[in-house]
């Protein structure tokens, strides 16, 4: 038993024993920013990228063939992915239910949307682009500036030999490339508000960028294929931060255009150092002890056949079972549902019930996405994570808790009854009426498993899991017009026992809402992109 077996525990428990410190209150007038910044360093404008009217979701998603051939990465594809990922597209206002609507008129504080859901809206996630000769700039480290849309020159010089080499052998991706995405996290970022629960919060942060590309790529013919385990320490010094200050959590190799030059490691390092606005920054022993835990051992790869033995069971088949039709066709292009994409924030109205059809394409959707491929990859029968949902307001489908099966398709009765009184009960906040809602989707994975599985490494594979199957769900209740809300704040252990999964070894670790809102909604939407 691990380190991140302990802290899972206590992540399970919160909402009867807070972790500590449960005193901590966020100073707000001296959080850091949503980015990092490195003053005086060169920037290079990304330029603007058209996408693809065909490439529609249901392809991203895998739940049909892409309209393209397989492609290739280039400055243009690039920036259309980071613009519509990470970058900011438009300021939003609305009247809602959350905490922060006195303080969005603000422009300091104003809410600038993005097409990937982030952990209270603080985007910790840091994307480093490190190029090879191939491609089309100088070689070197570049850090991805969201607010300007450009790359920021950290240092100049091949160095994806170093990557490489952190890499190992039986790394995912095309084979010989050099050009390469680097996911990190800036843990201030989160824990000035989130304290020690923000490990847990940041690494479903990670798999919802993976999923945002994954859905991106694949619609267009491209792929994304995310390495999660390698030397983590050697890719920290190549990028100048500090590791109990900033994790490594991801690398996506890119299949570019042109010929990649193998290079051999070259030692080099990133001298430039982002400075913090933050006056006071606080360290939380939870959090760098999962740094620690996970950072350790972090090139040791798992086989696919370890994954495999911490999938979920197939549910009961003596359960009752309703049997569904098929996914509604997501004929939107990706670009267009990312950029409708947002919170619901108490706005769902259960005067108009969700149909069948857009219940069972969200779960589909996210059934899809609980498989993050790359280093990861199982087989094709093995389930990462279990969905349930709690049907509230469905038409054709009896109030009651169900375990959905994809592979019988069918949904398999848990319980009977209204589950309004159990969800609102249990659910910590005051921004949404979880019984206005149609149904509340969760997602469950046998956490344990995974650690004993593949060591305290795999909770980074489990945040990152549930993060992508939160941005499948938003992504796709867009493209259909739903409403949709992704809540941490509830408890774990309550759902546990609703579910009945004590003997599965299976955690709910979110819960997803969906259902229409209230029609003519006082909303504000200014586009930047």
């Amino acid at each position: 038993m691990g380190y991140a077996h302990d802290y899972a525990a206590a992540i399970m428990r919160r909402g009867r024993v807070p972790m500590p410190p449960a005193d901590h209150v966020p100073n707000w007038a001296d959080a850091p920013r949503k980015t990092k910044f490195y003053p005086g360093v060169d920037r290079l404008p990304l330029p603007d990228a058209d996408y693809p009217a065909d490439a529609a979701l249901d392809a991203g998603l895998g739940l049909a063939e892409p309209a393209f051939e397989t492609g290739l990465f280039d400055l243009s594809v690039l920036s259309g992915m980071l613009r519509d990922s990470y970058g900011l597209t438009g300021r939003r206002l609305g009247v809602q239910a959350n905490t922060d609507l006195s303080a969005l008129p603000s422009y300091p504080l104003a809410n600038w949307s993005r097409g990937t859901a982030s952990g209270g809206g603080l985007y910790p996630v840091s994307v480093y682009w490190v190029s090879g000769a191939s491609g089309p700039v100088p070689p070197g480290v570049h850090y991805y500036a969201t607010r300007q849309h450009a790359m920021q020159r950290l240092l100049t010089g091949d160095v994806t030999g170093e990557v490489r080499a952190a890499l190992g052998h039986g790394a995912p991706g095309p084979g010989l490339t050099d050009q390469y995405l680097v996911l990190g996290v800036k843990y201030w970022q989160n824990a000035f508000k989130y304290n020690s629960f923000s490990f847990h919060a940041v690494s479903m942060d990670i798999g919802t960028v993976l999923q945002t590309w994954r859905m991106w790529a694949r619609a267009r013919g491209l792929e994304i294929e995310p390495a999660l385990w390698f030397d983590e320490e050697r890719l920290a010094r190549l990028l100048g931060v500090r590791s109990e200050e900033e994790g490594v959590f991801a690398v996506v190799p890119l299949r570019w255009t042109g010929t990649p030059k193998a290079t051999a490691p070259v030692g080099a390092s990133v001298r430039r150092s982002d400075v913090e606005r933050s006056r006071t920054v606080l360290t939380f022993e939870a959090v760098t002890g999962m740094q620690a835990a996970t950072s350790r051992d972090a090139a040791d790869r798992p086989t696919a056949e370890a994954l495999d033995r911490a999938a979920v069971a197939p549910p009961r088949a003596e359960s009752a079972e309703f049997g569904l039709p098929a996914p509604r066709p997501l004929t939107a292009d990706v670009r267009t549902a990312l950029r409708r994409r947002r919170s619901s924030f108490g706005r769902f109205d259960a005067q108009r019930p969700v149909s069948l059809d857009q219940l069972v394409t969200c779960l589909a959707a996210a059934t899809s996405a609980s498989r993050l491929g790359g280093d990861t990859r199982g087989a094709e029968d093995a389930l990462p994570a279990r969905m349930y949902a709690f049907v509230n307001h469905v038409e054709g489908l009896a109030p009651g808790s169900y375990a959905y099966d994809p592979g019988a398709g069918v949904l398999r009765l848990v319980k009977e009854g209204r589950p309004g009184a159990f969800l609102q009960k249990n659910y910590f906040l005051a921004n949404y009426n979880l019984e206005q809602a149609g149904a509340v989707l969760v997602p469950a994975m046998r956490t344990s498993a995974v650690l004993d599985t593949v060591g305290d490494r795999g909770y980074r594979l489990v945040g990152a899991t549930i993060g992508a199957v939160s941005q499948a769900v938003y992504t796709t209740s867009a493209a259909m017009d739903l409403g949709c809300g992704v809540a941490l704040g509830f408890d774990n252990i309550s759902y546990i026992e609703e579910l009945g999964l004590d003997g599965t070894g299976e955690s709910p670790l979110l819960i997803m809402l969906i259902g229409n809102e209230r029609p003519v909604p006082a909303d504000f939407r200014y586009e930047i992109a």
